[in-house]
This record gives structure tokens, C-alpha cells and sequence, in this order.
């Protein structure tokens, strides 16, 4: 009768099948980085936006697309080119090809321009910069910005040294003025020009205000700019914000061979690691979910490997898991042990 495999054997078995599960794991931690960032025309699009379902900060989801090589914004308001993405300052330049500027007034009865309104859901994550002015224009009185403020235009102000007195000396103004240099609009109308912060009326919608189109500009620079409104930077200047929670998530995420997105139904932040998800990195294995082999599963069966090696000690004799030579009688030295020797 040939004597029962060496307890060794059973080691050997869940060393190698642990080695083998870890191994694994890693591969499928090697994510390639173009995953979640794409490119759109000479835009990088990265975390935490994406262009493909899945990838980056779920509110930040379903906000940009590539047409035709140019990186499009979409919103309630309407769409905006994207024209510049600063990861370093979490700041996105849009343009509206409906908005006026120094060199023209785009404006109709009806409201020209798109102007800018966000998803109640979504303006925790996304909003205009503090220093973004919106130059409403053509305005009726009966609009709600001169609602509760009569004969005071409270709501117009200058935004970060921008402002409507500036804004009339651009050429673009020169139609709206008679041959004396006076205003043709009369003096008890509402101002043609009316220029406000995102924060005070927290939705820009032309039509819904009753005005006829709009403008804007914003400033980075601490010193205003020279030149008046010629100098300024026309466009939207929106800024993004992650909650306190997500501060870090995506670097350890990265660091660990993931890439960078949510879950698509719960929303929650995932590190997606190829072939199994994890809601901290891929180094973490508590809380993955996977297809196939996670690392969970690595531990379950490498358990129930040591488990049949501990059996064997209580006098059990599970089946081999892996090819085990059993001992020679007349030989019991270190020569024949499976593990190399030096």
C-alpha cells in the first residue's frame, strides 16, 4: 500500500496556487491609461471627465462629446465648444457662437445665445467662475432681474473690473447710439447693457429673463486688463469641484495600475482595474467585485488549500491538488523535497 503524500505537498499546493491567483491579479490590474483618456482634436480628456461610459466623476458624467474632432459641452441651455480643459486650476473655457462680443451684438426679440444653465443635480460639481461675468443684454422691464429693485438695477454691477460701462465703448455698441453720441434707448428704459455674477441669479437663461441676447468675459489675472473690454477674455470660464471624499481617490487609484470612473447605476467612485472593479484601488481586494478570479476568490481558495493541508494533520487524507511525488521508504533526505535547495 503506498504511504499518503508528505504534509509538504499540500504547501507546495497553495503556494503555487496562491503565487498563480496574485499573479493574476496583477495583470489585471495593468490597465492600459487610455482606458478612460481620450483625445478630442489637441484636447486631453481625463479623469475627472470622460468620454466613455463609465469613466470619470459621476457628476461630471454625460457632459462632453467629440464631434468631428471638436470637444463639445452639453447642457439644459445648450451645447458650447470646449476650448480649453486646465486639469491645474480645474477650469473649462467654452464659447457660445450665439454670444456677442466687442466686434458685434448678437440679438433678436426672441433671445440669442444660449447662456448657461446646469442640472440641479450636477451644479455641486459644475458652475461659472466667480470671476465670470454674464452682460445681459436688451433686457425688458419686465424682467426678473429688475424685479424687487426699482429704479436701482441692483442686480447689474461690475464682476471682477468687468462691466457694462466698459462694455459700451466697444465698437460693436456703435449702432445703438445717435449722431450726438447719446444713447437711443430712453431714459427711463431698463439699461441696454446689465452685467451680473453667476452666483446672484445662479441661471442664465436669455429667453426666461426677457433680454434680447448676451455676453461674456472673465478674468484670470489679478490686474485688470488693459485696453477696456477690448482686452478682455470672451467665453465662459467654468470651474469643477469634487466632494471632500473623492480628494485622492483617483491618484491611488492610478498608482495601483487602475484607471480612473463610477459605477454607471449607484454613481459611486470606482477604480477599474480590468477585469474587477474596487471602490479604493487595486491593491484593495475587500471590496471588489469581479468577473472570473478576484482577489477575494484568491484568498477563498488558497484557504481551502491550507485548509486540505491542515486535514491531512488530523489524519485525513484529502486528494492531492497538485501532482505530488510520495516519499521513497529507504529515503526521507532533503534531496527529494519538491522546494529547491541551494
Amino acid at each position: 500500500m503506498a504511504p499518503p503524500p508528505r504534509p509538504c505537498c499540500y504547501l507546495v499546493a497553495a503556494l503555487l496556487l496562491v503565487a498563480l491567483m496574485c499573479a493574476c491579479a496583477a495583470a489585471a490590474a495593468n490597465v492600459p491609461i487610455t482606458t478612460c483618456r481620450s483625445f478630442c482634436g489637441n484636447i486631453t480628456v481625463d479623469y475627472p471627465f470622460g468620454l466613455r461610459p463609465g469613466c470619470g466623476h459621476a457628476g461630471l458624467r454625460d457632459l462632453l462629446f467629440c464631434v468631428n474632432g471638436a470637444l463639445m459641452l452639453h447642457l439644459p441651455s445648450g451645447s458650447y465648444r470646449v476650448l480649453d480643459v486646465d486639469y491645474a486650476y480645474r477650469g473649462l473655457t467654452l464659447h457660445d457662437p450665439a454670444m456677442s462680443d466687442c466686434r458685434a451684438l448678437d440679438r433678436s426679440s426672441a433671445g440669442r445665445g444660449n447662456g448657461f444653465v446646469v442640472e440641479t443635480w450636477r451644479e455641486p460639481y459644475l458652475s461659472p467662475d466667480p470671476d465670470n461675468a454674464f452682460l445681459l443684454l436688451g433686457c425688458r422691464a419686465s424682467s426678473p432681474l429688475f424685479q424687487g429693485f426699482p429704479d436701482r438695477h441692483l442686480p447689474c454691477r461690475n464682476v471682477s473690473g468687468i462691466g457694462c460701462h466698459d462694455y459700451y465703448a466697444c465698437p460693436a455698441w456703435d449702432d445703438y447710439y445717435d449722431n450726438n453720441g447719446r444713447r437711443t434707448s430712453r431714459d427711463d428704459a431698463p439699461p441696454e447693457c446689465c452685467a451680473v455674477p453667476w452666483a446672484a441669479i445662479r441661471a442664465v437663461n436669455v429667453s426666461r429673463l426677457e433680454c434680447e441676447g448676451y455676453s461674456s468675459a472673465y478674468s484670470l489675472a489679478p490686474v485688470r486688463a488693459t485696453g477696456g473690454a477690448a482686452g478682455w477674455a470672451y467665453g465662459i470660464r467654468v470651474g469643477w469641484a469634487l466632494p471632500e471624499a473623492n480628494r485622492g481617490f483617483c491618484g491611488a487609484c492610478r498608482a495601483t495600475g487602475g484607471a480612473c470612473g463610477h459605477h454607471m447605476e449607484s454613481h459611486a467612485d470606482l477604480c477599474l482595474c480590468g477585469g474587477w472593479n474596487s471602490t479604493s484601488n487595486c491593491d484593495s481586494s475587500d471590496d471588489a467585485a469581479r468577473s472570473g478570479v478576484a482577489p477575494s476568490t484568491t484568498r477563498a481558495l488558497s484557504s481551502a488549500v491550507l485548509a486540505a493541508a491542515g486535514k491531512h494533520h488530523l489524519g485525513m487524507n484529502p486528494p492531492c491538488v497538485l501532482p505530488c511525488r510520495p516519499p521513497r521508504h529507504h529515503d526521507t533526505d532533503a534531496s527529494d523535497s519538491p522546494f529547491v535547495q541551494d
